[in-house]
């Protein structure tokens, strides 16, 4: 029997809804899908449950806006009460805009926030993973400003994301863990000339987690941690900062990419990338990472069902 996931729309006035549109019939293939939106979005032979009581009836394109932000907002919490209900089995997330949740009062950066505090999952990790390579990419820190992202890195939040990979790269790839930390500063310091992160908080963080058993080396530095010759060591990568993981994933895979959250109670993926507001509109929107998304959703779920 085919997972159900459940596809939240997002922010209506980004692509959500043509990727969706482009994407049904794929998805079909993989689960059980029901959006979480609202239906004058979409073409009406599509499944629509609409949670939210936002009049969205003069959203316009390509703009942010409190009442698109406050939707997307409502949806997202749906869905992951039904997952945590056990009516669902995973959820799959079009993308929101940032802005738009600010607009409705809300103080979450993205997605990730709102999964941790409605799921009370202390420990978690946004990854990007692309299955054709194998390898995922877990984030020490995330949706900060570069300076307090620097600033927040411990030994123990890099210890975490280790682990969180460590857990969750053999359901994703089928193997043992092979994990590779990035460093921080360049060149990884350089013996100290450009900082002491890599010295006071990524070394010990690997050493501990190696007496641990783990099979995980670094710090190595950002700019070569991606290179063939050294990511073809490791199905697993943490990076320090937000873009040293993303730039790199984004450039290797493109639309192969899929955003995964672990350390959740429940399934959760997403499209890697924005509500691209240049392009809504245009008919030009790419359905391939949904579909990707998608995929690894349901691959997801079906192993959390033998276990």
């Amino acid at each position: 029997m085919k997972p159900r996931l459940l596809i939240t729309l997002g922010d209506v006035a980004g692509i959500g809804p043509e990727v969706v549109a482009k994407a049904w019939t794929a998805l079909h293939e993989w689960c059980e899908p029901i959006v979480i939106g609202d239906k004058r979005f979409l073409p009406k032979t599509i499944q629509v449950h609409n949670s939210s009581t936002v009049n969205l009836a003069n959203i316009p394109p390509g703009v942010a806006t409190a009442e698109a932000g406050q939707a997307a907002y409502d949806w997202l919490c749906y869905a992951i009460d039904e997952c945590l209900a056990g009516r669902a089995d995973g959820v799959v997330t079009c993308p929101i805009h940032k802005v738009g949740f600010q607009l409705a009062g809300l103080h979450f950066p993205g997605h990730t926030e709102v999964l941790a505090e409605r799921t009370g999952a202390r420990v978690h990790a946004m990854l990007l993973y692309d299955d054709a390579l194998p390898l995922a990419v877990a984030h020490v820190t995330l949706h900060q400003e570069l300076a307090q992202a620097v600033a927040s890195l411990t030994t123990a939040g890099v210890m975490e994301k280790i682990q969180l990979l460590t857990d969750i790269v053999p359901i994703l790839c089928g193997q043992a863990a092979r994990i590779g930390v990035g460093a921080l500063n360049p060149h990884g310091s350089d013996s100290g000339r450009f900082g002491d992160a890599e010295a006071r908080i990524i070394a010990p963080a690997v050493a501990a987690m190696q007496q641990r058993g783990v099979t995980v080396e670094g710090p190595i530095p950002a700019d070569a941690i991606f290179l063939p010759s050294t990511r073809s060591r490791f199905n697993g990568i943490v990076s320090m900062i937000h873009d040293h993981g993303h730039i790199a994933m984004k450039l290797l895979g493109g639309r192969r990419a899929v955003n995964v959250t672990a350390g959740l109670p429940n399934i959760r993926t997403s499209v890697a990338h924005g509500t691209a507001y240049d392009i809504v509109g245009q008919g030009i929107a790419d359905e391939s990472s949904l579909i990707a998304a998608t995929r690894v959703a349901a691959q997801l779920a079906a192993q959390r069902k033998k276990s």
